[in-house]
């Protein structure tokens, strides 16, 4: 028996399998991945860069492979695909051109006299968990800050990506990394735990649900490792003005409908103002019901299946009871096997599941509210904590709400605009760290103070 298959959710058809490792394999990698610790976090930053651009130019020569790997496994429509790889290509690269500013040494001011500077030093191997929605990206936003500090990588894909894991660490591999720079590890999560106990692994991060998260975090902390959370969102796309609703509405189609509707911070919640709710939600539900979930492998694909079978089926589970619970269906609410109609519910009030529940698919729940205040405490109450949108034509309004709102990052009448500069990250139960941007390389460092008389 195996954990590790790539099922194309698309199909129903088992393509793959892979054996997951031994004991003696995993004791193996953790080995490599020390030993190479002590060697890689001595090379100097311009070396590291060299290899780590390499690593970036691999990515854009072996895209189509790897876009293709991703429909497999997951379902991404190819044109997504293609797009994935690109920005894992940018997310690497911004690391190797930026690698003299995340190594420099930060000169203190201090009271006495002589000098003070802080010198960042790598940690050693880290322990990467990574999720299966965004196979390439979320490898590269780990790996590549930390392999430009000093680190070496541990990586434990998600069970139905083995494919991509294998063909990333042998982009890893030929990009010149010296051997256990980046180990790929197919590994159960007994074993994980034993890694993250392992006295040669300094720290571990995951992106995943809560409950990976909070398991993670548990060992981590039993012990006493340093540990990177994030997790899911529920974020908000708030509606409060517009010269634009056309615009507006497409923005908010776009930012539920990415990676099929399995972002983590994908819009998933619409609070719009009551003089704009029904104009917008007219709008909404037609422009969604108009997208159909066809083959991802063709370029024109908007909208393909959910990641599995098992993904549809918990996202019909939410949807039911929350029409059983009293919510309103607008538009989908159905399924054909992993294929998921886009799907609006209505009239949820804070005492049904879905109120606080995280939709991974093409699912979003619509909200009227009476003004900034209400839409600014509706968008609050979540437990999660993660991205959030905010529409407005008040610049004044916009900094209100961007600072009311409780999330790790605000976006202000714009979509899908991460970029490799930009901090990732959340507060609550949606994470405790930031990944991408130059805060990604501080996550895994010892800053470590060198005071002079």
């Amino acid at each position: 028996m195996t954990d590790y298959a790539v099922v194309n959710p698309a199909t129903g058809e088992t393509v793959a399998t892979y054996d997951t490792f031994t004991d003696a394999q995993i004791d193996d990698a953790v080995a490599r991945a020390a030993a190479a610790a002590a060697t890689w976090g001595a090379t100097v930053p311009a070396e590291r860069a060299a290899v780590i651009r390499r690593i970036a130019e691999l990515h854009r020569e072996r895209r189509e492979e790897l876009a293709a790997i991703m429909v497999r496994e997951m379902g991404k429509p190819i044109a997504a695909a293609l797009g994935e790889v690109d920005f894992a290509a940018d997310i690497v690269e911004f690391y190797a051109d930026n690698i003299d500013k995340i190594t420099g040494d930060q000169p203190l001011d201090i009271l006495g006299e002589g000098t003070a500077v802080i010198r960042r030093a790598p940690l050693g191997a880290l322990l990467g968990i990574m999720p299966w929605n965004f196979p390439a990206y979320q490898v590269a936003r780990f790996a590549a800050p930390n392999l430009a500090v000093g680190n070496t990588i541990i990586l434990k894909h998600a069970p139905q990506c083995p494919e991509s894991a294998a063909a990333l660490e042998a982009i890893y591999s030929d990009a010149g990394l010296p051997d256990g720079g980046y180990v790929n590890v197919y590994a159960t999560n007994e074993q994980a735990a034993a890694i993250i106990a392992d006295p040669r692994v300094h720290g571990v991060s995951v992106t995943g649900s809560e409950r990976a998260g909070a398991a993670v975090a548990e060992v981590a902390g039993r012990n006493l490792k340093k540990v990177a959370l994030e997790l899911g969102g529920s974020d908000p796309f708030i509606v409060l003005s517009t010269n634009d609703l056309d615009a507006t509405v497409q923005a908010a189609v776009d930012a539920r409908l990415d990676n099929n509707g399995q972002s983590c911070n994908g819009a998933k919640r619409f609070i719009v103002v009551d003089e704009l709710y029904d104009a917008f939600v007219e709008k909404f539900v037609a422009s969604l019901s108009a997208v159909k979930a066809e083959d991802p492998t063709q370029e024109d694909t908007v909208l393909g299946p959910l990641s599995s079978l098992a993904a549809a089926e918990r996202l019909q589970e939410q949807i039911d009871r929350a029409v059983a619970q009293g919510a309103t269906v607008l538009t989908g609410g159905t399924r054909d096997g992993a294929f998921f109609a886009p799907t609006v519910l209505a009239d949820v009030t804070p005492e049904m599941d879905v109120y606080r529940e995280e939709l991974f698919g093409p699912a979003g729940v619509v909200y009227r509210v009476a003004d900034e205040t209400e839409a600014v405490k509706l968008a609050n109450d979540t437990p999660f904590g993660l991205g959030s949108y905010v529409f407005t034509t008040d610049e004044e309004q916009a900094e209100r709400v961007a600072n009311s709102i409780e999330a790790g990052m605000v976006y202000v009448n714009l979509v899908l605009a991460d970029s490799p500069e930009l901090p990732f990250g959340g507060v609550k139960r949606s994470g405790t760290s930031r990944e991408l941007g130059l805060l990604a390389a501080d996550e895994f460092v010892n800053k470590k103070l060198i005071r002079k008389a």
